[in-house]
């Protein structure tokens, strides 16, 4: 396979994958009630570099994409991500992360609990709740780029996924960076 129809490939694959990705976050449900910022659906790229001997392909986005895709086992419970590789209170993590993520989700939604009164209880209190249960619980997997991810690849000519030997682990598992 020539090497301007390998870029071409993929060029297409990372494409339709940050499309794909980028759509599944927009959407409402369980994509969009995490991107109220847009923040990840703008950092959401690839790039193809052409050197000598090789290519070079890598996706870009901000760095709490994998919790996101993948979910995040909760301190007490793993019911809602099993097989997620993260999990709450390892101590690996950014302190206070989750506590900054949600507060700025329930002041953009202005989104308050009430209290057993009927009264709203203030943005932090809501969110204080939920960044207990969210850490307790944990996150659901979205697989709002693993799924993109897959159908694309299936979707690579079988000659560039043979001449190149192409591991769709090490791909997935290696070519997210941060953004710059």
């Amino acid at each position: 396979m020539k090497i301007d129809n390998v870029q071409a490939a993929l060029n297409e694959f990372g494409k339709l994958v940050i499309d794909r990705a980028k759509s599944n976050l927009k959407k409402g449900g369980k994509y969009g009630s995490h991107n109220t910022s847009n923040k990840l659906t703008n950092s959401l790229r690839f790039e193809t570099k052409e050197m000598p001997r090789s290519i070079s392909f890598d996706f870009f986005a901000e760095d709490y994409w994998k919790f996101l895709d993948k979910g995040v086992k909760g301190k007490i419970s793993s019911a809602k991500a099993p097989n997620s590789p993260y999990k709450f209170g390892s101590g690996k993590g950014k302190k206070g992360g989750l506590t900054e993520g949600i507060q700025r989700w329930v002041k953009a939604r202005k989104f308050q609990f009430k209290d057993k009164k009927g009264k709203f209880m203030s943005y932090d209190s809501t969110a204080w709740l939920i960044t207990r249960s969210i850490y307790a619980k944990g996150i659901r997997p979205t697989l709002f780029f693993t799924k993109p991810f897959e159908a694309a690849y299936k979707r690579l000519p079988q000659e560039l996924v043979n001449d190149l030997k192409i591991d769709l682990e090490k791909i997935f598992n290696y070519s997210i960076k941060q953004p710059k």
